[in-house]
C-alpha cells in the first residue's frame, strides 16, 4: 500500500486526475491525503468533491480556509467575488456533500507513521497531541447544532495569541486560524496573518511558524498546504506542498508511508 498527501486542489479536477494517473493510483490499496482546500477559485469543485468522497476509507480531507468558506456559504454567508463555488451549491446532491465536509477533521495524525497533517500551521505553544484536542474541539461545533451560529463568527483575526483561558468562540477562532490559515508568527506565538508572500518578505519580528525556536511539535513529521509562494518545502520535519496549481504552478504529491518520494505535474493557471 502507498500512502501520498497531495497539496491543494482548490477546484482542479482535471489536474488532479492527471495526478493520480502519473501516480498508478490504486483505491482498493492506496490512500490519498488531501492537505485541505479542494474547492474554489478552480472550475471545478463540484468534481474534486464527488471525487474524493467517492474514495470512501481510500482518501483523508482535512479541511482548509476555502473548504471553511464553501460550509460557511452553504450556512448562508454571501459568496465573494471570486468564489466558484455556485457549482456545489446548486448541485442535486449538495446537501451529501455538506455533510460529508462537515465531518472532515481539522487534524489528521497517523501514530504510527509519526506524521499529522493539516492545512496551514501550528502555533509554537501546540504539541501535536495538543493540536489534535484543539481540532476536536472545533469538529465538535461542525457537527453539532451550534454550526450556523459559529460560521457567523468564524471569520477574524483576533485573538492573535493563545491562552488556556481563551473561551468561546475566540477559542474556535483562533484554533482554525492556526490549523487553516498561519503562515508567519512571532517567537512567542503571536499570529501574523497579514503576510502571505514567501519567506524574507514578511516584518522582521515574523517568522514561517516552522521556524519558530523550540516548537512543541518537532516530534512529528508535519504534511501543511496553504502557501503557495513557499512552494514545495522540506525543512526538518515539515513538509510543505501547496505548489500553486490554480496558479499555473504545479499539483504535488509526497509519499507519505517512505518519508520521501515527491510526485508532481504542471498545471494550466485555472485562476481568474
Amino acid at each position: 500500500m502507498s500512502v501520498y498527501a497531495i497539496g491543494d486542489v482548490q477546484g482542479c479536477y482535471d489536474s488532479l486526475a492527471r495526478l493520480t494517473d502519473k501516480l498508478r493510483f490504486d483505491p482498493a490499496s492506496d490512500r490519498l491525503w488531501f492537505v485541505g482546500d479542494l474547492v474554489n477559485r478552480g472550475p471545478k469543485s463540484l468534481q474534486v468533491l464527488r471525487f474524493v468522497r467517492s474514495l470512501g476509507e481510500g482518501a483523508v480531507a482535512v479541511l482548509g480556509n476555502h473548504d471553511l468558506h464553501l460550509l460557511a456559504t452553504a450556512f448562508g454567508r454571501r459568496n465573494k467575488q471570486k468564489d466558484t463555488l455556485d457549482d456545489i451549491l446548486y448541485a442535486p446532491d449538495r446537501d451529501d456533500l455538506i455533510h460529508w465536509l462537515l465531518h472532515r477533521p481539522l487534524l489528521h495524525r497517523d501514530a504510527e507513521m509519526g506524521v499529522a497533517m493539516f492545512h496551514a500551521g501550528l502555533p509554537p505553544q501546540w504539541t501535536v497531541d495538543e493540536a489534535l484536542l484543539r481540532a476536536r474541539e472545533v469538529e465538535a461545533v461542525l457537527q453539532g447544532p451550534d454550526a450556523p451560529l459559529w460560521f457567523q463568527r468564524m471569520y477574524g483575526d483576533r485573538p492573535d495569541h493563545w491562552g488556556e483561558d481563551l473561551k468561546g468562540w475566540e477559542r474556535l477562532r483562533f484554533i482554525v486560524n492556526c490549523l487553516t490559515r498561519l503562515r508567519y508568527c512571532t517567537a512567542d506565538g503571536r499570529l501574523g496573518l497579514d503576510f502571505k508572500g514567501p519567506p524574507g518578505s514578511q516584518p522582521q519580528r515574523f517568522m514561517p511558524w516552522f521556524e519558530v525556536p523550540g516548537r512543541k511539535s518537532i516530534d512529528h513529521t508535519l504534511v501543511f498546504g496553504h502557501w503557495s509562494t513557499l512552494g514545495y518545502k522540506r525543512h526538518e520535519n515539515v513538509v510543505g506542498l501547496d505548489t500553486g496549481c490554480l496558479w499555473g504552478g504545479s499539483l504535488t504529491a509526497f509519499k507519505v508511508d517512505d518519508g520521501g518520494g515527491v510526485i508532481d505535474i504542471a498545471c494550466p493557471k485555472s485562476a481568474a
